[in-house]
């Protein structure tokens, strides 16, 4: 059996969030013009508080169960956003590159759109070759997500050295779990 959709709406220097939680995980986090919603749940309630810890600089990544609902590439694509680390970029070349679909660029864009997960599922983090690239919920809230990631990154990121040994370890795993042409 299927519980009801639980919703709350909580206020952040972005502007209102809705956080939308069902059977024990949560499922969407967007940007809304809807009136402040008190959680009455306590998935919910750590969401919105760990929202709040993220946007005073105090976390950098999120212990929450989430769903990812879409179709296989949709699934994968978001699932190469949650490897971005925090206070990074990529660009949607390389995000279709971690996915082993390196002429994806568009798909990619896509899929990332469709993202009902954000800052959870951080779709901020790719930009455009030559830009900024788009965002649904808007530039300026990209632009601004991204300044405060690079404002704190110092608080959570490994060093340049171990950051960039992460990344290579990342797309030689990667390279290996493709298939042999």
């Amino acid at each position: 059996m299927t519980e009801k959709k639980k919703r709350t709406v909580i206020q952040t220097p972005l502007g209102r969030m809705l956080i939308e939680a069902e059977n024990g995980a949560v499922e969407r986090v967007s940007f809304t013009d809807e009136e402040l919603l008190p959680a009455k749940d306590e998935l919910l309630q750590r969401a919105g508080k760990q929202l709040l810890q993220y946007f005073a600089g105090d976390r950098d990544t999120f212990d929450l169960p989430i769903r990812m609902k879409g179709t296989a590439f949709q699934l994968a694509a978001w699932q190469a956003l949650r490897e971005i680390p925090y206070g990074e970029t990529v660009t949607y070349g390389q995000q279709a590159q971690m996915m082993g679909h390196p002429k994806a660029c568009r798909a990619v864009g896509g899929a990332n759109h469709q993202n009902r997960l954000l800052i959870l599922v951080p779709c901020h983090r790719v930009v455009a070759k030559g830009g900024m690239g788009g965002f649904g919920a808007g530039i300026e809230k990209k632009l601004f997500l991204l300044e405060l990631e690079k404002k704190n990154i110092a608080k959570y990121a490994p060093s340049g050295a171990e950051r960039s040994e992460n990344r290579a370890a990342f797309f030689m795993e990667q390279a290996m779990d493709e298939p042999v042409k």
